[in-house]
Formats: structure tokens, sequence, C-alpha cells
């Protein structure tokens, strides 16, 4: 048997799936492109959670927006954090070139160009539908690892979030947070000594001052209302998964913003969908683009938390996929969680550069066709060596691919476009509304107006106003506020701290 029909022959034999797949391209040996040897990943593993990496203009960003169709073309919807902002092209068909017709007729796949339904979203001032959450459904663990807080200044947070639930106090901005923060070392100091013990005021300047920095990195405009139905990510179109394009080219220098939401979107996802056991298929994908800025700028405690996360999120047919220059930029508590692994080429200008070279080259399965190290650089543009897990989870063999070219713009679209787009939304009408109904910032500071105004007419001549022996003004505030605030929250609060899930957020009920 030759080398060639070995390699066609080990490639087959290491994808034999019972169930559905995509193709991503097809194998090359000793340089040629082999038509009889596709490269496929089942869709049942999936939900295994996946790599794409590679120097820059090496091709992974086109290789994420042609598992994205891929997807979509099957059914699954995904949701892509386009830091860069070169996805939005998915919208609208590709164009027929010849170097596109050759690749695919090399692959054994016919070429045809189509737009994806695809939905624009924002969390900050980029047009697209506006995504928001609330401190609240947040939960007191995940606020205080976000904030990168210490032992003790997470346990005034989670006196914050205690004292709201059982006031029946809607914590919904950073400006609500804030102003609870100044309420348990102002106003409410006494009341709360009472209650729960002394607050140290130096941890609540080091809370309010982590709390600024996240407003400057843009937390005001994603902490609010309406918060974001996690549904909304799961829809499908005339049988095409719906790609939500999360766009984020205005916070790539604001990491924490990126992070926060990152970590809501996954957490709210685990608490939200059900489990689905062995599904030949997942139920949403997300593809995390520039995934060092996760990394390389998260705590201890909240990498713990995302490795716990991506852990867990598979059960629920969801598969997480990070994309980065190198295996390297990805934790290797995370790393090995990982499937579907695809490495296009890295380029070695230093001794630096080599050693990452072979260390990466480690993450991958022995072949006996390739020198790993060697094709990692010298592989061209739109090539990968990729590795997936068969249904039985066992990895594929190792394969230099031709990936294919993607079937929608491989450009971005113009502002006309993105306009129009966001204007036929169906999510537009839902979201992009101002809400900033009572909360406990001006609950308070009503209630405090009120007993000072009440302070200053004790003080005028003439009848002193009737008092009551068994309430004084501090008992009166706190008994006021739940009051009047009781019935309109009720089914937002009540039993809160019952329905906050193992990884400490509050579980939306709709």
């Amino acid at each position: 048997m030759s080398r060639r029909d070995q390699f066609i022959q080990t490639l087959n034999d290491g994808q034999i799936f019972k169930k559905d797949f995509i193709i991503l391209g097809t194998g090359i040996l000793d340089g040629e492109a082999i038509t009889e040897a596709n490269v496929k990943v089942p869709l049942k593993t999936m939900n295994r959670h996946g790599l794409i990496a590679g120097a820059t203009g090496t091709g992974k960003t086109k290789t994420l927006q042609v598992i994205a169709e891929q997807l979509s073309l099957k059914g699954i919807p995904t949701v892509l954090m386009d830091l860069k902002g070169d996805l939005s092209g998915l919208a609208q068909p590709g164009e027929v070139k010849d170097f596109i017709i050759s690749r695919s007729e090399k692959i054994g796949v016919d070429y045809e160009p189509m737009g994806l339904p695809v939905e624009l979203m924002s969390i900050s001032d980029e047009k697209g539908v506006k995504l928001k959450a609330t401190v609240s459904e947040f939960g007191p663990v995940l606020i205080s690892q976000i904030l990168d807080l210490n032992d003790t200044q997470r346990g005034v947070i989670a006196l914050v979030f205690q004292y709201c639930d059982t006031q029946h106090l809607p914590l919904l901005d950073l400006k609500d947070l804030k102003r609870l923060l100044q309420f348990i070392t102002n106003e409410g100091k006494e009341k709360i000594k009472k209650e729960f013990g002394q607050v140290s005021a130096a941890s609540v300047n080091t809370i309010m001052r982590k709390i600024i920095e996240l407003e400057q990195q843009g937390g005001d405009k994603f902490f609010g209302e309406r918060s974001f139905d996690v549904e909304d990510f799961v829809r499908t179109e005339n049988g095409k998964g719906v790609i939500s394009i999360i766009r984020l080219t205005d916070i790539q220098s604001k990491p924490k913003l990126f992070s926060t939401f990152m970590l809501s979107l996954l957490s709210e996802i685990y608490e939200t969908f059900p489990e689905l056991g062995d599904a030949d298929q997942p139920k949403l994908c997300l593809f995390i683009d520039e995934a060092h800025l996760v990394f390389s700028n998260a705590s201890k405690d909240l990498l713990e938390k995302i490795e716990a996360i991506i852990k867990l999120i598979r059960s629920k047919g969801v598969g997480v996929y990070f994309c980065t220059q190198t295996p390297t930029d990805v934790p290797d508590s995370v790393l090995g969680q990982l499937g579907l692994k695809v490495q296009h080429a890295l380029r070695a200008f230093t001794a630096k550069d080599r050693k990452a070279i072979t260390k990466t080259a480690e993450n991958y399965p022995i072949s006996p066709f390739y020198d790993t190290s060697e094709v990692l650089t010298s592989m061209g543009i739109g090539e990968a060596l990729i590795t997936a897990l068969n249904e039985k989870g066992i990895p594929t063999p190792l394969a230099h691919t031709l990936v294919r070219a993607p079937i929608s713009r491989m450009d971005i679209l113009s502002p006309a476009e993105i306009d129009e787009l966001v204007s036929e939304s169906k999510l537009t009408s839902k979201y992009n509304v101002n809400l900033d109904r009572e909360s406990a910032f001006e609950i308070l500071n009503r209630k405090m107006d009120e007993i000072e105004r009440e302070q200053e007419k004790a003080t005028l001549p003439g009848p002193k106003p009737r008092t009551s022996s068994r309430r004084s003004e501090d008992d009166s505030l706190f008994e006021e506020l739940s009051k009047n605030t009781m019935v309109r929250q009720i089914g937002r609060t009540i039993f809160r701290e019952l329905t906050r899930g193992i990884l400490g957020s509050f579980s939306r009920k709709r």
C-alpha cells in the first residue's frame, strides 16, 4: 500500500461516524491536497469545546467563520464574540472567485455562496441589540470575583446582597451597588452594625474604587435592564441556526468588561439550560475571539470559575471555542478540556518562538505522516493541523488540512448594511429601550430625603409632631423600605438566596 493510500485509510478509518458531521476541509500529504481524505468533525462531540490557534494573518478567523457557517446550516445556533469587527460579513453571500472554486474542487465540496441569519449585538456603544444584566442576577460570588476582592471585601458584598434581599431592594446597576455601600457606612451604619456587625470603611472604600474602575471600562452601560435572555441566542430561521455576533471592537482595551460579560453569559446558560445528556448535536456553540484577553487579566478565582463552567456546561449541550494565537494563551486546566483543536501556522523569529512551537507540537497526537513542529512553521494561509474527538471520545488522526473557504462574505458589512440589519432585528424593540425603574439608589435617596424633611419640621417652632416610642427613625426607614417595595419586587427578589445556583449567580425565572 502506498503512503498516499495509507494516509487516506488512516484518516477515513479514524473518522467513521454514525451521526451527522461537518466537513472542515481535506487532508494534505507531501504538499498535495487529497480529495478522498476529508477532515470531518462529528456534531455529537461539538459540545466538547475547542481551540482555534495561529499567528496573525494565518486564517484562524476565517476558520471560525467556516465552522459557524457549517453549524448554522445544520440548524445549530452560535454566538461569536467579535473583538476585531471582521465577522459581520456572515450576513452576506461570498463572492465566486477562481481561487475559491479551485480550493473547493480540491476538497471535493460544492461552493454555494449564501448569507446566513445574523443578529448583531453589543454590550457597549457599537450598533446592535443592547445586552445588559443586573447586579442582582450576577450574585455576590461573581461580582466579588470580577472585582477581584479579598475575603473581607467579599463579606461586605455578601452583606449588601443579603440586606437587599431581606429589605426587597432592587439591585440593578452599579449606582445601586455604590449607594448601598455608602449607606452601610453612613446613614445605616448603626442598624447594620446591630444586625450584621461592624463594617470596615477601608474595605468599602476599596470596593468603591474597583467599581469605579469597572465603570470606566464600560460596566455602567452593561449593568442594568432589560436583562438579556439566553433563549434569544438559541433561535433558528428557515432551518438555519441564527449566528449572534456580539460586536466588541470598542472594548479591546477593556478586558474586565469583556470577561465580565463572558462569565455572565456562561453562568446564565449553565443555570438556565436543562441537562441534555448524550445528545446527537449541540444546542449552542460559543466562539471567543482574542481569548487571551480573558485569561491574561483574570484573577486566580476568576480562572477557577471559568474552568468550572467549561467542565460543567457541556452537559447542557453547549460547546465553547477559544480563538487565540498560541495554545499557551489558554491555561492548561482549560486546554485539557478542549476536544477540537485547529492549529494554523506559527512563526519562529526568536529562540522563545521556537520553544513555544515545540511546546505547541506536544499538544497534538503523534502522526506517522508529519513532523508536527516542521509543519507548524511551513503551513500556508488557510491551512491548519486539525484533530477532533470521534463519537467515542477518542482523538481523530492529526491532519494537515486545506480548510474550505467561507460561503459568506470574507469582508465586513458596510455601515448602511449594518444599519439595515439592526433595523430588521426582532430583538431591537425588546432590548434597545432605556429602562431605569426605581431601585435601591432612588429608594434610599427618597427615604433619606423624607427623614431629613421630618427632622427639619421637628426643629421648627410650634407643636412637635407625634412620635412613637416603639419605633426609631432607623426602624422607620427599614420598615418603610420593605413595605413600599415588597409588592412590586416580590417576583424578582423573594427566595433569591434559595435560587442562586452553585455558580453564585441568580437564575432568572421568566
